[in-house]
Order: structure tokens, then C-alpha cells, then sequence
């Protein structure tokens, strides 16, 4: 494997690790054992560090497909838990109110879900990267400042009930690019006249990479070196 040139990796994200420290790990672990300064290292795809599943890092030269990955479907397996919303719509911040359940049944619930496919108009989440002026949403959110967020127009492929057990309800859910699953648990509560938020949250697929072709992030580190050890050898 050339790192320099460019290779694809595809890694199942832990539970907890943000995108850069994914990026960060295997950077750092290349530069110190190719023995180099910098190296191109990016991913095609935020998760957020309570998310998990599939990201895809490229190296070197292959920096330049990330836009390519970034553009394709995704598809995620999202936990709602319903009648409690958080500032963040996912577990990391304490939840700050909670609201009535017991009138959702299921027969409400898929009334509702495939309201949300197709083309819909989103708001982010201010605790989100999107950039405002200039500055980061979660920036001005950490200030305590309020913001207006303006709605993205995103296209929901498919939303799949997999299963429903008050207070938590799983989805599967395809997408186009630059959809938040957080907003979108959101979306759900209020439109099933209560609350919700983000239990749990997994990526099982970008394009044609799904969660099967990943590979755990300290698997990918200690192959890295394997593979220029390997490469060193045969070059000599």
C-alpha cells in the first residue's frame, strides 16, 4: 500500500471518538512510521462522537475523492428515545424537558414517518458545525447566544420503522448528504406531538461501503504498519 499516493480506508468509528481523532490516529500513525513531516489525511463524512459505523478516510493523494464519497447516499440506524428532548438532539448534553408518550402507537407512528420522506426542509442543530458569519453554530450555542439557522433542503430516500417499544423507537434511515439524523429526531418528536432524541446512532452505509467492509480503528493502525514494513522489505 502507497500512503503517499493515495489509499481509501474504510473504519467502523468508536463509540465516543470524534471524526478528527479517527483522522488524527491513523495521520499520526503514518507520519511516524513512513518517518515524514505531514501527510494528507481526511475523512468523507462527519460523525458526531456519539455516533458510530462507517467513515471513510483517504490519505495522500485520494484526499481528492472525498468529495466524490461525500455526495453519496448514506444510510444510518437511528434509536429515538421519545419524549424527552436535549439542546444537542443527541445523549451528550442532560435533557431539558420532557413530554407526553402514551398516545403514541405505533399506527401514529407510521402515519407520520413517511411524511419525512422525500424532499424536506431542515433546520441544523445549533450545536452543529455549520457556519454562521463565519463562526461554528456550537460556538455560539456554548456562548449562549441565540441564533437563526437557516432551513437545508435534503431528500430522505427511505425511512424504515424497525422497531418500537415506548419510549424508544428504531429507524433506518437513507439520505442524501448534509442530513442530520439529530434534526431529524427532533422533527419526529414534534410531529408526533411530543418530544425526542437521539439514543443511539449508527452509519451502516456510504454509496456502496457498507458497515461489513470496515474495519475497527486499531486493526487499520497496526496494519498501516505492517504494510510499509512489508513494502520496505520487498524494496529491498
Amino acid at each position: 500500500m502507497d500512503f503517499i499516493e493515495g489509499e481509501v480506508l474504510y473504519v467502523n468509528k468508536p463509540l465516543h471518538w470524534t471524526s478528527f481523532n479517527v483522522v488524527n490516529r491513523i495521520k499520526w500513525k503514518l507520519k511516524k512510521t513512513l518517518k515524514i513531516k505531514n501527510i494528507k489525511v481526511g475523512h468523507a463524512g462527519t460523525l458526531d462522537p456519539l455516533a458510530t459505523g462507517v467513515m471513510i478516510i483517504c490519505t495522500g493523494k485520494s484526499t481528492k475523492q472525498i468529495e466524490n464519497y461525500q455526495s453519496q447516499t448514506k444510510e444510518y440506524i437511528a434509536t429515538l428515545e421519545l419524549g424527552a428532548t436535549t439542546p444537542c438532539f443527541d445523549k451528550e448534553l442532560p435533557i431539558d424537558n420532557t413530554y407526553p408518550i402514551n398516545h403514541i402507537t405505533i399506527d401514529l407512528i407510521n402515519k407520520i414517518i413517511p411524511t419525512f420522506v422525500g424532499e424536506i426542509w431542515q433546520i441544523p442543530p445549533i450545536y452543529s458545525a455549520v457556519k454562521v458569519d463565519g463562526k461554528r453554530a456550537y460556538d455560539y450555542a456554548r456562548e449562549g447566544q441565540e441564533i437563526d439557522l437557516k432551513p437545508k433542503l435534503l431528500v430522505i430516500d427511505e425511512i424504515e420503522v424497525l422497531s418500537f417499544a415506548l419510549p424508544y423507537l428504531q429507524i433506518r434511515v437513507v439520505c442524501s448528504k448534509g442530513t442530520y439524523i439529530r434534526a431529524l429526531a427532533r422533527d419526529i418528536g414534534l410531529a408526533l406531538n411530543s418530544g425526542a432524541h437521539l439514543s443511539a446512532l449508527e452509519r451502516t452505509r456510504i454509496g456502496d461501503i457498507k458497515l461489513s467492509d470496515c474495519v475497527d480503528i486499531e486493526d487499520i493502525v497496526n496494519n498501516i504498519e505492517k504494510e510499509i514494513l512489508k513494502k520496505d522489505i520487498i524494496a529491498q
